[in-house]
This record gives C-alpha cells, sequence and structure tokens, in this order.
C-alpha cells in the first residue's frame, strides 16, 4: 500500500503552500485591473488637462467642516478652477441624514476660497466611489473630468468613472505616509475588489432621480 501524505509532511506543506501562492494572486488581480484601467492618467496640478468639470469625492467631516484630507482634494479643487482648468465643481458625497451635509460643507469651503457659488453643484447622494461616477454620468449628463482624491483611492476613482462611460484624468493630491494614509491604503485593497464586480455589472447607483440641470447652468454662463 502507498503511503499516506501526512497534513504536516513535505506534500502536505506543498499544497498549503500553492494554496497561499494562489489566494495572494487572487487577491492582486482586482488591484492590478485598477492599475491598468487608470494608465498613464494620474496627472498632477501641474500638468493636469483642461476639462469642463472637476470632481471632488467627499472624504468625512469633522464638527461640520471638511476632515483635512477632503479639505486638501477641495483646495486642489479651488486651484484648477483659479488656474482655468475647469470651469466647474461637482461636489459628491453623504448628505443621507439631517444633520449630516457633506456637500453643503463642500460648497461653503470652495466659496470662501473664491469659487463663485453658482460654478458648485452639489450631488447629495455620492454614497461611494461608485455611486459618484455613476451619477456623474446618469444623473448630471458629464462626459468629461478631472478627479481628485488622494494618491491611493485616485486610481480607483478613475476605473470607475471611465467604466462608468466618463472621459476623466485624475489628480492624486500627496499627503504624508502616516497611520491614516497607510489606513485609506489598505482599504483599497478591498476597494480594488468591489470595484471590479461594480465594473463588470455596473449597477444602479442607490438613488438614481430625475435628471440634474446645476451643471449645465454652470457651465452656460
Amino acid at each position: 500500500m502507498g503511503k499516506i501524505a501526512k497534513p504536516g509532511g513535505r506534500p502536505g506543506r506543498r499544497q498549503v503552500l500553492q494554496s497561499a501562492v494562489l489566494l495572494c494572486v487572487l487577491g492582486l488581480l482586482p488591484a492590478t485591473w485598477v492599475a491598468v484601467s487608470a494608465g498613464d492618467r494620474v496627472r498632477t496640478l501641474g500638468d493636469a488637462p483642461a476639462a469642463p468639470v472637476v470632481v471632488v469625492f467627499g472624504a468625512g467631516l469633522w464638527d461640520g467642516e471638511p476632515s483635512p484630507y477632503l479639505a486638501h482634494r477641495l483646495d486642489a479643487a479651488a486651484e484648477l478652477y483659479g488656474r482655468g482648468r475647469v470651469r466647474a465643481v461637482l461636489v459628491t458625497g453623504d448628505n443621507s441624514r439631517r444633520d449630516y451635509d457633506e456637500t453643503g460643507a463642500m460648497r461653503d469651503y470652495l466659496v470662501r476660497r473664491g469659487v463663485p457659488a453658482e460654478d458648485v453643484v452639489g450631488d447629495h447622494a455620492g454614497f461611494d466611489t461608485w455611486d459618484s461616477c455613476a451619477r456623474a454620468r446618469r444623473i448630471f449628463g458629464v462626459e468629461r473630468v478631472l478627479l481628485v482624491s488622494q494618491g491611493f483611492h485616485i486610481r480607483r476613482a478613475l476605473a470607475l468613472c471611465r467604466a462608468a462611460g466618463i472621459d476623466a484624468h485624475g489628480v492624486g493630491v500627496a499627503e504624508p505616509h502616516d497611520a491614516t494614509w497607510y489606513y485609506g491604503a489598505l482599504r483599497e485593497v478591498a476597494g480594488a475588489a468591489k470595484a471590479g464586480l461594480e465594473a463588470t455589472f455596473t449597477p444602479d447607483p442607490h438613488f438614481l432621480g430625475p435628471r440634474e440641470r446645476g451643471l449645465e447652468r454652470a457651465l452656460a454662463d
């Protein structure tokens, strides 16, 4: 009779190693897809191409004001507007509760930094990156944009907006590699897997609703 390999024996260890390698490869596939989809479309403030609209994704409020990460995104959008690279700003975030108005805080922040209120349009149902991209295309009629977010998130945002049918370039905001940055980068591993499913099946966002004309009016001025 042949010998039965013990779990701790050499054949058993080989199977465990092979399984571990396979899991690692499968885990990296979504992140690889995100990187390939973004391609060379991540730019800096200095070389960002002109576009009608810049989209700023929400990143939370602290005591009713934009968190530091969100403030840095808004600063970049204000600079792009001031340089004439964009003509309007679409701020997209969470306004699911009456006591939490992320897009309103984003608009106020931009206005205090010189962006005219009529050129800032809010999407109150941008609950995640896919919803923000899908609604930008289907509700606000966006076809070509600049996206602003931190470096660890901008490629996923680009991949999803392109999957939603938008011609997008992204500006990655630099941040110190502190605990918050590493936490955000780690979240992107799971985020990439979710993004792969969203790009494949292109589900409806949580809320659709009627077509919004705010951007059209801003761009018509």
